[in-house]
């Protein structure tokens, strides 16, 4: 989960109140959800988690950026030389992220930070590769997400996107925007057109494929064109 006050200013007021409302709404959830969510949703999302590592982290040395890190079970499948930043806005999620390190001895890990997803810290081209697991519809703007993940890793840099899509099942799709109307007590938006993304993030993806269970979930594979 991965969205905190940036301190921007101007913009449209209404639009401002509406992340902060959404802002509030998905720390709620994600706090009720810290304590239990590597048992619900560990073994279920492995399978993403360790491929999306997988191809971002392919070379030796590499700075990557991991955008929602949450409590951080990504973080045993990178390779021992990389240098890994997480990042998520979930205090409670970060105190878990952290004891992971520090438990399993992670040195790959360079920094667990709070941090928006949508306006980082980070100097253009910081990283050599990013990772955003399950967060591009929790966020308020996806666009804003892809953004700044573009600016911060070096062009030609590896992007990998894992993350539910809307079904083309019509039987799943009725479901999902069914539940689009409690995206605010689920924790997400249930109803998140892939060709949409796509449009608005600006990511230039190479692959697309079917990931975790039943292959609900999709993975994609981007290089940074900048």
């Amino acid at each position: 989960m991965m969205r905190a006050p940036s301190g921007r200013g101007g913009g449209n007021a209404g639009s401002a109140l509406e992340d902060a409302l959404d802002l509030q709404n998905t720390l709620r959830t994600y706090r009720r959800f810290a304590g239990s969510y590597d048992v619900v949703f560990g073994p279920l999302f492995h399978p993403g988690r360790k491929a999306a590592v997988r191809l971002a982290n392919d070379r030796p040395g590499q700075r990557i950026l991991e955008v929602g890190v949450g409590t951080g079970l990504s973080l045993p499948y990178y390779r021992g030389d990389a240098r890994v930043v997480g990042i998520d806005v979930s205090a409670e999620m970060l105190t878990k992220a952290r004891d992971r390190v520090r438990r399993m001895g992670l040195a790959q890990v360079e920094a667990i930070l709070e941090m928006d997803a949508e306006a980082t810290s980070f100097a253009d081209d910081a990283f050599d590769a990013a990772i955003a697991l399950y967060v591009a519809s929790v966020v308020p703007s996806p666009a804003r997400m892809a953004a700044e993940i573009r600016r911060v890793v070096r062009p030609g840099g590896t992007i990998v996107i894992v993350n539910h899509f809307t079904s083309a099942n019509p039987v799943m799709r009725w479901l999902e925007r069914r539940l689009a109307h409690f995206a605010d007590k689920v924790g997400f938006h249930a109803d998140f057109p892939l060709d949409r993304f796509l449009r608005d993030s600006g990511l230039a993806v190479r692959e697309v494929r079917r990931s975790n269970l039943f292959g609900y979930w999709k993975l994609l594979r981007c290089v940074n064109e900048k």
